[in-house]
C-alpha cells in the first residue's frame, strides 16, 4: 500500500494544480497551512468573491458561489484561515444574497460563465438561489469557526428549508444539508432533522447504495467522506468496505483517480483528477487503508 500512496503524490507533482499540491503538503509532509493561502490568493477577485476555474468545470474568471465553496473547503482541509480572505468572500456572498432576495441563499453560478468554457451540465439551473451551495457555504463556516452575519442569514435559510420540508430532492443539494446539519453548532437539532435528510438522499436514483464502477454518482463515501464523520454511523461497516474496495480499485497506472463526467477541456480533467486524488487519499487513510509516507522513506 506504500506503492498505492507513493505513485498518488507523484501523479499529483506531475500534474496536480498548485493548490492540491500545497493541500497535499500541509495533509501528509506537515507543511503550514499558509501555503494553501496563497495558492487560494491568485483565485480571489477585488470584489472578494473567487473565480477563474478554482472549480474546474467552468473556466470562469468572475467571482462565483461555488467558487468560494472550493476556497472555504480547501481552508478547512487544510486547517487554516485567513480573516481578511473570509471576511471578503462573505461580504461578496452577502451581496448576492441581498441581490438574489432569497432569505439568504446564494446561487451556484451566474449567467457570465455562458461566455467561457463551461461543461454542458452548468446552465441556467445552476443560476437558481438554494440549498446547493448556501449551506455547504455556512457548514465550512462553522468548520472555519468564522462568524459572519451572512453565515446567521445562510443558517436561517437552510433550518426553515430543513424543518418545512422544503427540501429538494436533487442527490447533491442533499449532500449539501447533510453537511450543514453535521457542522452547525446545535446538535441536538441537527441529529432531529438527519435521519429524513438521509432518507431522501439515499432514495435518489442518483444514490449508489452498492459501487457502480465508473458511473457518476453520490455514494456512502459521499456523505461519510472521513471515518470521524458524525454520518458514518448511517450505513453498516459491510457496506462502507464495499465502497472503500472500490475507491481504491479506481487508482489509475498513472497513479491517479479518474472522473466520472466530462469536464470542458483537458485543462480541467487534469484539475478534477488531482482534487478527486487527493480527496481518495483523505478517505483512504482516513478509514485505515493507507498509511501516509513521505517520499524516499
Amino acid at each position: 500500500m506504500t506503492d498505492v500512496f507513493l505513485a498518488a503524490q507523484r501523479f499529483l507533482l506531475a500534474e496536480g494544480r498548485l493548490l492540491e499540491r500545497r493541500l497535499f503538503g500541509t495533509l501528509y509532509d506537515g507543511q503550514p497551512g499558509d501555503g494553501v493561502l496563497d495558492a487560494l490568493r491568485g483565485y480571489q477577485n477585488a470584489d472578494g468573491g473567487f473565480g477563474h476555474g478554482l472549480e474546474p468545470d467552468k473556466r470562469c474568471p468572475a467571482s462565483l458561489p461555488v467558487d468560494v465553496e472550493v476556497a472555504f473547503q480547501a481552508m478547512a482541509t487544510a486547517g487554516t484561515g485567513d480573516a481578511d480572505m473570509l471576511r471578503r468572500a462573505c461580504d461578496f456572498l452577502g451581496r448576492t444574497a441581498a441581490r438574489a432576495d432569497a432569505g439568504g441563499a446564494v446561487p451556484l453560478a451566474f449567467p457570465v460563465i455562458e461566455s467561457f468554457p463551461r461543461a454542458e451540465h452548468w446552465s441556467d439551473w445552476t443560476y437558481e438561489p438554494g440549498v446547493n451551495p448556501t449551506a455547504g457555504l455556512a457548514a465550512l463556516l462553522y468548520r472555519l469557526d468564522f462568524d459572519h452575519p451572512w453565515r446567521e442569514a445562510a443558517a436561517g435559510y437552510c433550518w426553515r428549508a430543513i424543518e418545512t420540508g422544503a427540501l429538494p430532492d436533487e442527490v447533491h443539494a442533499l449532500g449539501e444539508a447533510l453537511a450543514f446539519l453535521a457542522h452547525v453548532p446545535d446538535r441536538e437539532r441537527a441529529e432531529r432533522h438527519a435521519p429524513a435528510v438521509l432518507e431522501r438522499l439515499t432514495a435518489s436514483p442518483m444514490y449508489q447504495a452498492v459501487p457502480k464502477p465508473g458511473e457518476y454518482g453520490l455514494t456512502p463515501l459521499s456523505v461519510a467522506g472521513t471515518a470521524d464523520s458524525p454520518w458514518r454511523k448511517a450505513f453498516a461497516d459491510d457496506q462502507l468496505a464495499a465502497h472503500l474496495d472500490q475507491l481504491a480499485a479506481a487508482q489509475q497506472p498513472d497513479g491517479g483517480w479518474p472522473v466520472t463526467w466530462q469536464p470542458p477541456s483537458e485543462a480541467s480533467r487534469l484539475d478534477w483528477r488531482g482534487i478527486v486524488t487527493l480527496q481518495a487519499l483523505r478517505t483512504l487513510t482516513s478509514y485505515g487503508r493507507l498509511t501516509p509516507v513521505r517520499a524516499g522513506t
